[in-house]
């Protein structure tokens, strides 16, 4: 969507806080020994304490109210039986509406003592998100966001899933412009305009180009398989740059 009035900006922060502190509390709800489903469970009850329909359940009939993505499971994983250890990277992708507002957030987290190799994984990404982030506002190129997460991606020997994109959102959760690069590109002419709200969400990797579909008609594998972290806000391009709704204050 382009944001035109202050009130509309308004109920865009208002989703913005609630997919950002449904996120965060369920990661310091994580306890190695629950499962997935468990987590799933404090989101949604979560969401719905504040009035807000989980976007993936209402619109995909995804079977989950949110994402749950463990280790070598890239995005979209689907809330069950699998318990969270000591070790893991486990991602939570919170997007949901309300009044007919939609906002979109994500981030990986360690679960207790991780590889001090998937620790630098880790705050690169959050590193990549913001750069991207950097580079949105109203008059500037779209394929920036990309090209400049791409250089710092290579410039520290990281790889970038090539076929999951930023993407338009705020009156649906895909919208216009639907495909946004988080990876170098050539020939992308777009310009970011005054008011577009979209997502910055690169997934970087140690070595994977690609997701792959699993047995499921859901979840995501790197391909080749390498370990990958994805950060994720919700952010509208002003003329004094970007302004990020998915905070949780």
């Amino acid at each position: 969507m382009t944001i035109t009035q202050p009130e509309e900006l308004e109920a865009l922060k208002a989703i913005g806080r609630i997919v950002a502190r449904t996120m965060h509390t369920m990661a310091q709800s994580i306890e190695p020994g629950m499962t997935t489903r468990e987590l799933d469970d404090i989101g949604r009850a979560l969401l719905e304490a504040d009035g807000a329909l989980s976007a993936p359940e209402s619109i995909y009939d995804f079977p989950g109210a949110t994402c749950i993505s463990v280790n070598e499971e890239v995005a979209h994983g689907i809330p069950g039986d699998r318990v969270i250890a000591v070790g893991d990277l486990v991602n939570i992708d919170v997007s949901a509406s309300k009044d007919g507002y939609f906002a979109d957030t994500g981030a990986t987290f360690c679960v207790g003592a991780v590889h001090p190799r998937l620790e630098r994984l880790c705050k690169d990404g959050k590193r990549a998100t913001q750069i991207g982030i950097n580079q949105v506002g109203a008059g500037k190129p779209l394929a920036g966001i990309g090209n400049a997460i791409g250089k710092f991606a290579k410039d520290r020997g990281y790889t970038l899933i090539r076929n999951l994109a930023s993407h338009g959102v705020g009156l649906s959760l895909h919208e216009y412009p639907e495909e946004i690069a988080t990876w170098p590109t050539r020939g992308d002419r777009r310009t970011i305009t005054k008011g577009l709200v979209l997502t910055v969400e690169p997934f970087l990797s140690t070595g994977g180009h690609w997701a792959a579909e699993a047995e499921d008609p859901w979840t995501l594998y790197a391909e080749p398989p390498a370990p990958c972290v994805q950060y994720e806000h919700t952010v509208v391009a002003t003329d004094k740059g970007p302004i990020i709704v998915t905070l949780p204050h």
